[in-house]
């Protein structure tokens, strides 16, 4: 039993791995690793690859790696101005709804459309638009 749930595991890693590296962040890793594990072995393989898909798209982020130096160029070349931000600026925090300019993410950045960018600290930060959270620092 221990021995056929160890070889469906493998299975899944190997099905799955290919689809969770495009996944977008953490949630959006969770959700596609759920997704392709579970059309690939059924329950046990939406828990594998929901797991899987949260740790690459942890990794990743919501910009691909490649794109994350030309998107701090380009913002740096945008010369926008930084909000001073008293708390630490991390993923997760949430910042004001005033007094903060949130910018449109360049098409050429698909990965991030749904998203918006600011400068904060000194730092670029993606924010989800609705809720001003930090969802991704751009270093």
């Amino acid at each position: 039993m221990i021995n056929r749930f160890v070889g469906t595991a493998a299975v899944i890693l190997a099905l799955a791995a290919p689809a969770v590296a495009n996944a977008q962040g953490v949630p959006g890793g969770i959700e596609r690793g759920a997704r392709e594990g579970e059309r690939a072995a059924g329950p046990v393989g939406a828990v594998v690859g929901g797991t899987i898909g949260g740790v690459v798209g942890g990794v990743a982020g919501i910009l691909g790696v490649d794109d994350r130096p030309r998107f701090r160029s380009y913002v740096v070349e945008q010369r926008r101005p930084s909000y001073t931000y008293r708390d630490e600026v991390r993923v997760g925090a949430v910042l004001p709804g005033e007094g903060v300019t949130y910018y449109e993410v360049p098409a050429e950045y698909s990965s991030a459309r749904d998203y918006r960018y600011t400068v904060v600290n000194g730092r670029t930060v993606l924010v989800e638009p609705r809720t001003h959270r930090i969802v991704e620092i751009i270093d």
